[in-house]
């Protein structure tokens, strides 16, 4: 490979990583806040929401992903006719699927708080919204960041399943130059970037961890 191609094809690479990082950071943004209601629903004692909540925990979680990603593409062409942009589809499947798995990290979390950091914030007047989001939550972020960092990480290698429905990023693009060249290297370039991201996010992570170190 002459410099010159292995210029191109880093530049290439480069332009496809920006749909793989837009496909993190949109699932993340969906499905960290889903992830956080749905968990509400999971420690509910109304059967008529804790039932269907766990139905819906165990087919995101008992099932591939890359099964849900062909489901959220095709299924609206059977049931209203038309298809969501491919794009769309991958992220409403990536969203809905991983904020299963956020939802019982949040519920972990929260169910391990003493329960007299409720009392303690009841005697001191604090409502219930009051003492879920200024005392509750803080501390449950910061003994959920190592398992949330691990499903982050993991998420960014699940982005090339995307492939699968047509969505091009480093996987697709990696995949099909290395055919047509006949070479290792793309695959060898995509696998940098997918270490480099995951860098990135571990040591965002370990920042996040340690900034919030006064949490008890």
């Amino acid at each position: 490979m002459t410099q010159e191609l292995f210029l191109d094809l880093l530049k290439i690479m480069g332009e496809a990583s920006f749909v793989t990082l837009k496909i993190f950071i949109l699932t993340l943004g969906f499905g960290l806040p889903l992830g956080l209601i749905v968990s509400f629903g999971r420690m509910s004692k109304h059967i008529l929401i804790n039932g269907p909540v766990r139905f819906y925990l165990l087919i995101m979680r008992g099932t591939p992903l890359i099964l849900q990603l062909f489901f959220f593409f095709y299924f609206p062409y059977y049931v209203f006719g038309g298809t969501l942009p491919r794009f769309w589809a991958a992220i409403v499947a990536m969203t809905i699927n991983y904020a299963a798995y956020f939802a019982e990290i949040y519920r972990a979390g929260i169910e391990s708080m003493p329960r007299g950091q409720y009392e303690a914030a009841t005697v001191l007047g604090f409502s219930k919204n009051q003492t879920f989001f200024k005392i509750i939550l803080p501390q449950v972020i910061k003994r959920i960041l190592p398992p949330m960092s691990n499903e982050f990480m993991t998420l960014v290698k699940d982005t090339a399943l995307v492939s699968v429905i047509g969505v091009s990023e480093i996987y697709d693009l990696a995949t099909d130059t290395m055919s047509r060249m006949g070479s290792l290297m793309p695959l060898i370039m995509a696998g940098a970037f997918y270490l480099v991201m995951n860098s990135v996010v571990s040591k965002g992570c370990s920042m996040a961890e340690n900034s919030m170190s006064y949490y008890r």
